[in-house]
């Protein structure tokens, strides 16, 4: 079915145009026409920007955020983090993480982002045992997708031991675990499932090289040539010196090393990098994964975006632990990361006069659509019609246009300024709220009532 839509603005990738006319055919762009004639078409109120990929998402832990924000007898940190998230998780049910991620699922529309990267690692049932149907949380997570519309990466997780050398698990890590062939299976699982989502993606995500070996990684890399590959790596500095000491590398410069990393991969964090590993990953044309709200609510650190900019480095933004869902905010809390470590301004462009809003908004675009190897990430012929409204009438938009509705949207009005969302060229949010709202949220209070009375 083919939709005709016209925009007063809308950024392309030739830059910023008047009067756009999208027309839309099976949720693709089919053409784009600046300096357009109405002649009928639908007229759209706001904006038009490209949806946001969000490249880092695990959903359910939407559910515990604000529960971890209690100061510990010792010193917090990710690890201190971890077991309030391993509490959490004993408690729920393949509905409950349904419910949980099609909250966050929701949000993440309402916030400017249009795609997600489902890095998806809680596997089996809360004794540990795989379900009857081993996707059977993948179907939830599917499920979730397919009511709120949002276009899916699916990721499952490959997540073996407990620790560096193939320590063993622990029992709180019961519901992750699968060997390579249980893991192989899932994945085959998992494409079944999102069969007939449009344009969704399987790809997996190897936990971390603490929660794999060197075999096994090769084994479920070597067995799935196609489709995008995400890891965590190099987000603490416990994980560094772990991995020194039982791989002789850093992670980072491990994987480099010994894994063929290249444009297929996503490294998630990378927080903790020197500048060969840097230099290197911006050669071999991966994504960096970057997650500054979150990195910042665990105290992990900050990732050298400034140096692997310059560098010619690819790199996303994605929500991870979902404590706040805001496209905007999450480019805004990279750059605002970068001024603090240089004591500078404008840190994350690479031309004088170049506004930062712009800069990182394409940079995100491009590099989400690769870690996502979906075809989205702009405006234009052969891309899913994947757009965002930005409401032209926002206080902070006053006397503004071009780059300078981009640089207001980020660092000042931020999701408030998000008015429609098309997915696939079909409308998902208006006037700032998800068409399906009042049942998505309903169904999320029961749920989080029930787990926080358990």
């Amino acid at each position: 079915m083919r939709r005709d839509l016209f925009f007063n603005h809308a950024l392309l990738p030739s830059g910023w145009a008047r009067d756009v006319r999208i027309s839309v055919a099976d949720g693709t762009i089919i053409s784009v026409m600046e300096g357009a004639m109405h002649d009928g078409a639908e007229r759209i109120a706001g904006i038009a920007i490209p949806g946001l990929p969000n490249v880092h998402c695990h959903a359910f832990q939407r559910g515990m955020a604000g529960l971890a924000e209690r100061r510990g007898p010792r010193a917090d940190s990710f690890w201190t983090w971890r077991e309030v998230m391993y509490r959490f998780l004993d408690r729920l049910l393949p509905d409950d993480v349904q419910a949980v991620t099609a909250f966050a699922y929701m949000q993440m529309l309402e916030a400017g982002f249009t795609t997600v990267g489902e890095f998806h690692y809680l596997h089996h049932d809360i004794d540990g045992r795989p379900y009857a149907d081993l996707g059977e949380i993948a179907a939830r997570i599917a499920a979730a997708s397919v009511e709120t519309r949002i276009g899916l990466t699916l990721l499952p997780s490959f997540y073996a031991y407990g620790g560096f050398g193939g320590a063993p698990p622990t029992a709180a890590q019961r519901r992750f675990l699968n060997d390579p062939d249980r893991f192989l299976k899932l994945v085959e699982r998992t494409r079944a499932i999102i069969a007939d989502l449009p344009q969704a993606q399987v790809g997996i995500a190897p936990h971390s090289l603490r929660a794999v070996t060197p075999e096994t990684l090769r084994i479920v890399c070597q067995a799935t040539p196609e489709g995008p590959i995400h890891i965590h790596a190099a987000e603490q500095l416990k994980e560094v010196d772990e991995s020194l000491a039982a791989l002789g590398r850093r992670p980072v410069e491990w994987l480099l090393d010994n894994a063929e990393v290249n444009s297929r991969w996503c490294l998630i964090h990378a927080t903790h990098t020197i500048e060969a590993e840097l230099r290197a990953l911006a050669a071999s044309g991966t994504v960096v994964g970057l997650c500054p709200l979150t990195e910042a609510s665990l105290g992990d650190g900050i990732f050298d975006g400034a140096d692997y900019l310059v560098a010619g480095g690819r790199f996303g933004v994605g929500t991870d632990s979902n404590i706040q869902i805001d496209a905007a905010a999450e480019l805004r809390q990279l750059e605002y990361e970068q001024r603090l470590a240089r004591r500078a301004r404008n840190v994350m462009t690479t031309q004088e006069g170049e506004s930062t809003g712009r800069r990182l908004l394409a940079s995100a675009l491009a590099g989400g659509a690769q870690a996502l190897r979906r075809p989205i990430g702009g405006l234009a012929v052969g891309l899913r019609a994947d757009i965002v409204l930005l409401d032209e009438n926002h206080p902070d938009f006053a006397s503004r246009h071009g780059d300078e509705w981009l640089d207001a949207w980020i660092f000042v009005a931020g999701r408030t300024a998000v008015q429609t969302v098309f997915v696939g060229g079909e409308i998902v949010v208006e006037a700032g709220r998800h068409r399906m709202w009042p049942a998505i949220v309903e169904r999320y209070k029961t749920v989080i009532a029930n787990l926080l009375a358990a």
